[in-house]
């Protein structure tokens, strides 16, 4: 049964780490009259299934990232309640977008693999080279030019689960953005991250890449700014638009 109360769209966001807020995203959802109900399940106690709302009493769902593995349910127990979240959220078409760790478990949840890169750790500055579907695409179709995106991840979407469909890749070939159904997308980049969140993550060991000069790739997203803020404020600005319409109905 559909929930949602009329007014602003409501925007429920999942949070997996104190070091992983939603950031500019968050802003500029705020910005464009969305309603924030930020969700922190790593904090909480109970029963997992417990942690996690009813995803079709909002007008958009936003799962955010995190140093965790996708399929580390065993290790944290609400990432399972997570998976199962962006299922109905998927099934019921509730305009769902998942960033790095998000994007992954949409991967795992519908049935695709996730996998450590066996090319190592991706950080700092990554051309997306969208596919020829984006331009069509109804989330990325103001976006489908050449870009960049902020990347910090160990692991990767390795294989797609049926019916999902990539609408860029990295240089690499990696799934960089991909639809997963009607009202749902995963976005291996990181959108929503300033150089003071980038600059968190570089001074903890675990995020750490061997071998990369973790403090001048922060200095590179810092100068970087305002052509990132150019480059993928409109991906908010057109999940707006599609939560939007799922709020009028």
């Amino acid at each position: 049964m559909d929930a949602r109360v009329p007014g602003p769209p409501r925007v429920l966001v999942v949070q997996h780490e104190d070091d992983c807020p939603p950031a500019l995203v968050g802003t500029w959802l705020t910005e464009a009259g969305c309603e924030l109900d930020v969700h922190r399940p790593y904090t909480a106690t109970g029963e997992p299934g417990a942690l996690l709302p009813d995803p079709t009493a909002y007008d958009a769902v936003l799962v955010l990232g995190g140093s965790m593995g996708a399929d580390d349910d065993a290790d944290h127990a609400w990432l399972g309640p997570t998976k199962q979240l962006l299922r109905d959220a998927v099934g019921a078409e509730v305009p769902t977008l998942g960033i790095c760790l998000g994007h992954q478990l949409l991967a795992s949840a519908l049935g695709g693999r996730v996998q450590v890169n066996p090319r190592g750790r991706t950080v700092g500055l990554v051309p997306v080279e969208w596919t020829g579907e984006a331009s069509s695409d109804p989330l990325t179709g103001a976006l489908a030019t050449p870009r960049r995106g902020v990347h910090w991840n160990n692991d990767v979407v390795t294989d797609l689960p049926p019916g999902a469909l990539a609408l860029a890749r990295t240089p690499q070939g990696d799934a960089e953005v991909v639809r997963y159904g009607p009202a749902a997308w995963g976005v291996q980049l990181h959108p929503e991250v300033d150089a003071g969140v980038v600059a968190r993550w570089a001074a903890s060991d675990d995020k750490s890449a061997p071998g990369v000069d973790t403090a001048a790739e922060v200095a590179r997203i810092d100068a970087a700014r305002s052509e990132l803020d150019d480059a993928w404020r409109p991906l908010v600005s057109s999940f707006v638009a599609i939560a939007g319409g799922r709020a009028e109905r």
